[in-house]
């Protein structure tokens, strides 16, 4: 699977950015996002499952970040809204395409195999 994550950018703090992620040569099953900064690890930050009706956030960005995605497009979106400087950092989508249908995990273990190359987040004013 090859993942391409688009969509970030410069934005000041309160600001919103959509991040995407598609593939152009399979079907799309549970996506997550992850984002690493440096001297920390890699972080989860959100999944969705195949069925979509399934969505899990880190605590840190509950209620300001919301994951969907287009089946028809074979995209998955990060909509990141209230940005604030410690989300800063590149962000990663990874697709797990042997999950159960209704399952998604935070873990950047589940999703051994197929990583995008990365999109750049920084909020700053």
């Amino acid at each position: 699977v090859q993942l391409q994550a688009s969509g970030g950018g410069l934005v000041q703090p309160g600001g919103s950015l959509r991040l995407s992620c598609v593939a152009s040569d399979a079907s799309l099953k549970a996506i997550g996002w992850f984002r690493q900064t440096p001297g920390k690890a890699r972080e989860g930050v959100s999944c969705i499952s195949h069925s979509g009706d399934n969505t899990l956030y880190a605590d840190s960005v509950k209620g300001r970040f919301t994951i969907s995605r287009s089946d028809a497009e074979n995209t998955v979106f990060l909509q990141m809204d209230s940005l604030r400087p410690e989300d800063t950092g590149i962000y990663y989508c990874a697709a797990d395409q042997n999950p159960p249908y209704h399952y998604c995990a935070l873990s950047a273990a589940r999703y051994r195999n197929y990583w995008g190359q990365g999109t750049l987040v920084t909020v700053s004013s």
